[in-house]
């Protein structure tokens, strides 16, 4: 069984990511695990793993008597959802919202093109089930309990492509839907065309409508990134 992972390591985990996202620690800065566990007032076996974590991210690799050296921007995962949230919540906030607007553009309308002809009689009920609580839930648009039905939505849409690539970017797009929110990037109603546009993607992916289902995605992803340009001013 693996052990439980501290609040401490957490912390730490989390204020590394964002120094290095952030450019407090640049590319090919360096730092010695004793010294963070020492800066931190944390032990040197939960800065280790802290830096193993990290390290499964892309943002550091550990060089053998030279310490931990912050490797270069290309090779970060940036579709770890850590990292996004890292991203969002830092000052460049507005290229991360630019790039994951970019990539749903180009990631769900063909999900939902897929949906209509692989999504199973199980998945088409229940996407319609998640527009139903999500029309519930629009007079709060920006709470916890519509933006979970949001969220199960678009994960479930990229489970129904039947495409493994596409489902495995589930992540990615929830990281987007919670940053959006976390940063008040979210308004308070719901978009009707949104709420509207959603229902179309269901009932279309529900009656195998290929087109008409990537037509209404497009639809979302361009409302979306529209309405979080405005609201980052």
């Amino acid at each position: 069984m693996t052990a439980p992972v501290s609040p401490v390591h957490d912390a730490l985990v989390s204020e590394l990511g964002r120094a290095i996202v952030d450019g407090r620690h640049p590319p090919g800065s360096r730092m010695l695990t004793v010294e963070l566990a020492q800066e931190r007032g944390v032990s040197r076996s939960a800065a280790r793993e802290a830096v193993r974590v990290l390290e499964s991210f892309g943002l550091v690799w550990v060089r053998r008597k030279s310490g931990v050296e912050v490797r270069p921007r290309a090779q970060w995962n940036v579709y770890a959802p850590e990292v996004i949230e890292w991203r969002l919540a830092g000052p460049g906030r507005d290229e991360q919202l630019r790039e994951l607007s970019q990539l749903r553009s180009v990631i769900e309308p063909l999900a939902a093109r897929l949906a209509a002809e692989a999504a199973s009689s199980e998945q088409k009920v229940e996407l319609v089930s998640h527009v139903v609580a999500m029309a519930q839930e629009d007079h709060d648009a920006d709470h916890e309990r519509y933006l979970s039905a949001d969220v199960r939505f678009h994960r479930l849409l990229l489970e129904s492509s039947g495409n493994s690539m596409l489902a495995a970017l589930g992540g990615t797009v929830e990281a987007v839907l919670r940053g959006r929110t976390a940063h008040d990037l979210m308004p308070h109603v719901a978009d009707q065309n949104a709420v509207q546009w959603h229902r179309d993607v269901a009932f279309a992916v529900a009656s195998g409508d290929a087109d008409a289902a990537a037509v209404a995605m497009q639809d979302i992803v361009s409302e979306a990134d529209a309405s979080m340009q405005q609201a980052a001013g």
